[in-house]
């Protein structure tokens, strides 16, 4: 990941930080931990998913934010998609 920045948003209510429009255009592409994260983003955002590669990762979105578990989780699932 040496070349890449990363942002974290939710699509939850109480997200720390909620999705936006603007997250998803300054993406080159979005990861989803589950498939309902995904099918949310498409209904709210059409046009801005229209061209966006997304990865659903597959991992129960139940882990508090920052968990040791969900963030090894997350770079072994990630890092394949970066190279």
């Amino acid at each position: 990941m040496d070349n890449c920045a990363a942002r974290s948003a939710g699509t939850e209510p109480g997200a720390r930080v909620r999705v936006t429009a603007g997250h998803i255009g300054w993406a080159d592409m979005v990861f989803v931990m589950e498939r309902k994260h995904l099918r949310q983003l498409r209904e709210k955002f059409p046009d801005e998913f229209a061209s966006k590669p997304v990865i659903c990762l597959h991992i129960p979105d139940d882990y508090e934010f920052m968990q040791p578990e969900l963030i090894d989780l997350l770079q072994s699932a990630v890092t394949p998609h970066l190279h």
